[in-house]
């Protein structure tokens, strides 16, 4: 019988979507091929204590009273000492044991402090392989400014924007406004690094600016002001490739239709909103889908993404507009990145492991 891979599922965290990463961590621990891999589930508290949690599924789940959550239960888990070795330690009582060797690091923390590169430099330091794009490539599609400059660069079509920091808006508060005079009404005020749709507004009078920025400047220092765009929501998922192969998409795009609510917000991507559904495949011509694949992975490789991402569009009059590449995007079993590959024939527990076979690969390379 082969040895089992023993897997980290890291989950929790700092960030204003602490609970949708517990969410996710329910489906990957429910789904996760038990017969190739070994678990070790890890857990970040809100304030970042790192524990070993409990191998329950149910526990992180949405649907309950109280959205799930990761508590600091007094045990305290230890990275290797150095990066020539890949063991983990737990400590109880006072008393320190060994957790093992871990062969790969699925992350799934969703926002800061996950999915922009804080926590793959401290997978770097540690020696250790891990699910998903590199330092880099997670910090720069975290941020939405640097994103669109760099997808622009590349010949992509994006959204006009102004970007605005804390300190520009504190000092000019009539700067935001002045933005409106290259855009259109609605525009959307976002911050520049989360996800999730926290802390989005749609704004589509001038007086509803500053309300908008406070809610905004709430989850970071620098928030954009971004023309809204008419269009098809559709989404497309790509994966990473092995070894002498290339990323590909899958063979479906998605859509988000949304009906009776102003935009795809939190309440509607997670606690069952009325006014939206979720289409795959979305219908969409073979030569327009193609169109899409092709700027997804011209999006995915501009930013430098490994592993997996979901690439976002709007499906204009004119054409693609790319509204964002997510390199850690909503993974619970109904989300658009898994829903997309089960259309194309892979199931969840196989993109599952899809994922850590590429991460084990590519850590041996």
């Amino acid at each position: 019988m082969t040895q089992r891979l023993r897997v980290a599922v890291l989950f929790g965290g700092r960030s204003s979507e602490h609970s949708i990463s517990c969410a996710t961590a329910a489906g990957v621990l429910g789904a996760i091929d038990r017969s190739r891999f070994e678990v070790i589930p890890l857990g970040f508290t809100r304030d970042g204590a790192l524990v070993l949690e409990d191998d329950d599924p149910q526990k992180f789940a949405l649907g309950g009273a109280e959205l799930p959550e990761v508590v600091d239960n007094g045990t305290r888990v230890h990275w290797p000492e150095n990066a020539h070795s890949r063991e983990l330690t737990v400590e109880r009582d006072g008393q320190r044991s060994s957790l093992g060797v871990i062969d790969v690091v699925f992350p799934i923390l969703h926002g800061s402090y996950g999915e922009d590169g804080t926590v793959q430099g401290l997978f770097e330091l540690a020696g250790l392989p891990y699910v998903g794009s590199g330092v880099l490539a997670s910090a720069l599609a975290m941020d939405k400014h640097f994103t669109k400059t760099v997808l622009q660069h590349a010949g992509i079509a994006v959204a006009p924007w102004h970007t605005l920091s804390r300190h520009d808006w504190q000092s000019d508060p009539d700067a935001a406004t002045a933005a409106l005079r290259d855009l259109a009404l609605p525009v959307f005020v976002k911050p520049a690094r989360a996800g999730s749709s926290v802390g989005v507004s749609k704004v589509s009078d001038p007086t509803e600016m500053d309300a908008a920025l406070r809610i905004a400047f709430d989850e970071d220092d620098t928030v954009l002001i971004e023309q809204g765009v008419v269009g098809r929501e559709v989404e497309i998922a790509v994966l990473g490739a092995r070894p002498g192969q290339k990323p590909r998409t899958s063979d479906h795009a998605g859509e988000i239709v949304v009906s009776g609510r102003d935009f795809y917000d939190f309440d509607a991507k997670y606690l069952g909103a009325d006014g939206i559904e979720l289409v795959c495949p979305a219908p969409m011509g073979s030569e327009r889908l193609a169109e899409m694949k092709s700027i997804a992975l011209t999006a995915f490789d501009a930013v430098g993404a490994e592993g997996l991402a979901r690439v976002d569009f709007f499906l204009t009059d004119d054409g693609f507009v790319l509204n964002e590449v997510n390199t850690l995007p909503g993974f619970t079993p109904i989300s658009m990145f898994p829903t997309c590959w089960i259309a194309s024939g892979l199931s969840y527990a196989d993109l599952i492991t899809e994922l850590i076979d590429v991460a084990v690969e590519r850590g041996a390379r």
